[in-house]
């Protein structure tokens, strides 16, 4: 079976046994507490502690889906045959009363998953049983050892005890993701001494995060209505299945593999294999509204890209590697995930690569002049000349960084975003103006007025592109000076001239009506009942301002989740114009505002 059989009889399989199929979502998850989508279940947390009803956003309690996660906690050891950033999660999942018998849809819990899983990984792969192992949880302190998922492992399903295993909570238990949320006891599938499938018993709430839980420092709660939460990695499946030791001789990532050995024969294995795994994971990020930046998950896109780039310099390789790269990636993976078909993706490529070469030939300079290279050294390297530390480690000779290592770099990293949040919060007063909308930056008062000019300015923008563009137009990043307000945006398409000019006017026309702008506190849901414009729901707290523009919270024009601040009355903005609009990544825009003299 080819990787896209298996996606394709997965779904089917759990289809047919009342899932619904659910899309992957982004990589770039709801959930606040986590920077990047790491599992299949992350999507789904609210449903498992009831904050979202799955009848009523699914038609069932029940869903299957192909989740696209990516995980950096294992980003230095990509180059062997088995790591990888981006991967493909296969998952199956409950939500509710386990007892429930309201027919199709209805909740499920042990002895359907465990069968369930057996029978797909035996009858639909067709992997023999006699490849087949299976672990348990034993136990840990006050949670209780599973016997029941030993016994279906053993009396229905009919597995000896020696090929079953008992593990502790380091291994046969699962979660939280985050800062808190479900976690339960696990079993897994073994095809060869290697796992393949795992499954989540959801019966517990913990209140903070695994590593709070391993230390035994967090609270156990059971839950309600325990569910199920199962993951089957993609790339490692079908290495299994075929017998590869190797996952990049997969079909999964082979054609990537291929082409670059193609374009540059010359380079090592551990290249090669470092070079197709963090070109596709890149433009998967891309895909997803991703670009290249000092912080978050553009951190991460610029630390993958850029290490690329360096091995390009490095080992001399064709120019048009890039290029080629994305479009196998693009055939490939896009028919699964169509927002691949974005040339987008390449120019946001392109654009960071242009900024390396300026930066690279100064970096490598700079690098040969140190004799010896430490934490402090190497964060300068990379803020200065955006060197990344693994760059830093490949290309210095290796007495020079024989004493650096990631942690002293991390630490560096984590210094300088403490200082840089301390100076925007002593700018502001103590205030710390990190706003929903962004970061509004300003030194003076002369600035902050400006600044908040362009921050109501920035309402009035999106409610007006709403108008023109559609309801689908959704906030996606922004970030205000006094020079200019930057505002991200989901559109799958360039603006016509006459679109963008006609949401300057309208934003414009409001503006010499001289609504007022005030705010209301409520509860958080309470305030998303009154149509208030907001994204990532999990993200707020539970009591939120809404800001309005417009005579009354009913009738306004424009009315948003917003930390504030804002000035009192419309026409304080001065008039406002679009100086710029631009692709930043698949699917994803940025307008450039600015306050017209």
């Amino acid at each position: 079976m080819t990787s896209e059989d298996i996606r394709k009889s997965f779904l089917e399989f759990f289809k047919e046994r009342g899932h619904a199929v659910a899309p992957s979502s982004s990589l770039i998850p709801d959930d606040p507490s986590v920077l990047l989508t790491t599992a299949g279940v992350q999507q789904f947390k609210p449903y498992y502690i009831g904050k979202l009803d799955p009848m009523k956003d699914f038609g069932a309690r029940r869903v299957a889906s192909v989740q696209k996660c990516f995980r950096t906690t294992d980003i230095d050891e990509v180059g062997d045959k088995t790591h990888l950033t981006f991967f493909e999660m296969l998952g199956n999942f409950a939500f509710g009363d386990p007892d429930a018998t309201d027919g199709i849809g209805a909740g499920y819990f042990k002895t359907d998953a465990i069968r369930w899983g057996y029978e797909y990984i035996v009858n639909v792969l067709g992997i023999d049983v006699s490849r087949v192992t299976v672990s348990v949880f034993h136990g840990h302190k006050e949670i209780p050892k599973d016997i029941e998922s030993y016994r279906i492992w053993h009396k229905e399903i009919g597995l000896p005890e020696e090929k079953i295993k008992l593990a502790g909570i380091e291994d046969n238990f699962w979660g939280p993701t985050g800062n808190e949320g479900p976690c339960g006891p696990t079993t897994e599938i073994y095809v060869d001494g290697i796992e393949v499938w795992n499954i989540v018993f959801n019966e517990y709430f913990c209140d903070k995060s695994r590593d709070e839980l391993l230390a035994g420092n967090a609270n156990l709660k059971k839950l309600d209505g325990p569910g199920i939460d199962t993951g089957m990695g993609l790339e490692r499946l079908v290495a299994v299945i075929k017998g590869f030791e190797d996952a990049y001789e997969t079909d999964v990532l082979r054609p990537i593999w291929e082409k670059i050995n193609e374009l540059a024969p010359q380079l090592p294995d551990r290249v090669s294999r470092i070079m197709t795994d963090h070109i596709r994971s890149s433009i998967f990020l891309i895909a997803d509204g991703v670009v290249p930046s000092n912080k978050e998950s553009g951190y991460i896109l610029r630390r993958l890209l850029r290490r690329v780039l360096a091995y390009q310099v490095q080992h001399d390789v064709h120019d048009d590697l890039l290029k080629s790269i994305f479009e196998v990636t693009r055939d490939k993976f896009g028919i699964f995930y169509p927002e691949l078909k974005n040339d987008d993706i390449l120019n946001v490529i392109e654009q960071e690569k242009i900024k390396f070469q300026t930066a690279i030939a100064s970096g490598l300079a700079e690098l040969k002049k140190y004799e010896k290279i430490n934490g402090q050294e190497a964060f300068y390297l990379y803020e200065t000349f955006g060197l990344p530390y693994e760059i830093i480690k490949e290309l210095a000779v290796s007495d020079v960084v024989k004493d650096l290592n990631r942690k002293d770099f991390d630490n560096e990293f984590k210094k300088h975003q403490a200082i840089s949040r301390a100076g925007v919060e002593k700018k502001f007063g103590g205030h710390g103006l990190i706003l929903d909308t962004g970061e509004l930056k300003a030194s003076n008062q002369e600035e902050m007025d400006k600044v908040l000019r362009l921050h109501t300015a920035t309402h009035l923008l999106q409610a007006a592109m709403r108008l023109v563009l559609g309801d689908e137009i959704q906030q996606k990043g922004s970030d205000i000076t006094a020079e200019r307000a930057r505002f991200d945006y989901n559109f799958p398409r360039k603006p016509l001239p006459e679109e963008i000019k006609k949401i300057e006017d309208l934003v414009n026309e409001v503006i010499q009506k001289d609504l007022p702008v005030g705010f209301v506190e409520l509860p958080k849901e309470e305030a998303a009942k009154t149509g208030a414009l907001f994204f990532f729901k999990e993200k707020y707290p539970e009591k939120v301002k809404v800001y309005y523009i417009g005579h009354s919270l009913e009738d306004a024009f424009s009315k948003e989740f917003c930390g504030g601040p804002h000035v009192s009355h419309a026409l304080t903005i001065g008039k406002f114009k679009i100086a710029k609009d631009e692709s930043i990544g698949a699917g994803v825009r940025r307008i450039r505002g600015i306050l017209d003299k």
